[in-house]
């Protein structure tokens, strides 16, 4: 996920220079939600390991 997240911004970046403005934003759009979901994940996974949940086992 963490590797989707950067294309996406890396393609938002391009586009934007080079003046593809409506690709720029749908890139930038899509790595804010990708970078949303990563986030609430780690927050869950983090909470689990707080709890004391063995997350290997």
């Amino acid at each position: 996920m963490t590797q989707l997240l950067i294309i996406l911004i890396v393609i938002a970046l391009v586009a934007g220079a080079l003046g593809f403005t409506g690709l720029a934003r749908g890139a930038a759009g899509a790595a804010k939600i990708v970078f949303g979901i990563m986030i609430v994940g780690i927050i869950i996974l983090v909470l689990m390991v707080i709890a004391g949940v063995r997350l290997l086992t």
